[in-house]
């Protein structure tokens, strides 16, 4: 499943979400100190959503993904990212390279035992592991539902049993939460949820149920055309430092 969003690359970037520039900050603030100009690796970068923040912030990204497709809109939309192939496990950089490796949605695709002893190993000393999820608020009845037609995803699943696990030789987590909302027309939610794996990788009759269903939510919500409804979001961050 983490190998499925290539096949849908284009549709992944124009659906998902970015991420709010408080939490990738957030996230790189402990290796502030280490240089004016900090240099960081995303890391199952996909198709650039986090680079993008980063490159805001005044950061040099080295951007790693291990789908070529995902990686070849990444080209496209930010040339100005150095760009590599490889995943968590396997980094195609040197030792002590950078000063913060970030992962956006994407530790839950991970062995977090292998991943992060090849992440203590690119960082230099001081560096920061950064982790952020976008996650639905299903406190609101109508996502709720959208999640109860669409099935949790891994990272979801994940996140309800508690934090993500971090292993030697990382430090113990700290966590920050933001809340925001993303307006978006009954297409832009379709097209999200086509991009998430359980659906690319969901055979033809589980499409057609989940397309169904969606329309039937869709119409009781009475989103039409390009009218908008605010899908509320939770960030959750995450960072960590060897000890």
């Amino acid at each position: 499943m983490s190998r499925s969003f290539g096949a849908a690359a284009s549709l992944y970037e124009s659906a998902r979400p970015s991420y709010p520039q408080e939490a990738v900050r957030w996230m790189l603030e402990p290796a502030k100190k280490m240089r004016e100009t900090l240099r960081v690796a995303d890391v199952g970068a996909g198709t650039g959503k986090l680079t993008r923040v980063i490159l805001s912030l005044g950061a040099d990204v080295i951007a790693i993904e291990p789908d070529e497709k995902m990686l070849a809109v990444l080209r496209e939309e930010l040339p100005e990212a150095a760009t590599h192939v490889g995943s968590a496990e396997r980094l195609p950089i040197g030792d002590a390279s950078v000063d913060a490796v970030v992962l956006g949605q994407a530790w839950h695709w991970v062995n977090p035992e292998i991943a992060s002893l090849e992440i203590a190993r690119v960082l230099s000393p001081g560096g920061v592991l950064g982790l952020v999820w976008n996650i639905r608020d299903e406190s609101i009845p109508w996502v709720h539902r959208l999640t109860q037609i669409v099935h949790g995803s891994k990272a979801e699943e994940m996140l309800a049993e508690g934090n993500p696990f971090v292993a030697t030789p990382f430090g113990n987590l700290e966590k920050f939460e933001w809340r925001w909302s993303r307006a978006m027309t009954r297409k832009q939610l379709v097209d999200m949820v086509q991009s998430r794996s359980y659906v690319l990788t969901a055979p033809a009759d589980e499409r057609a149920r989940i397309g169904r269903e969606l329309s039937s939510l869709f119409d009781d919500l009475k989103l039409t055309g390009e009218t908008t409804i605010d899908l509320p979001y939770v960030t959750k961050a995450y960072r960590a430092r060897v000890v």
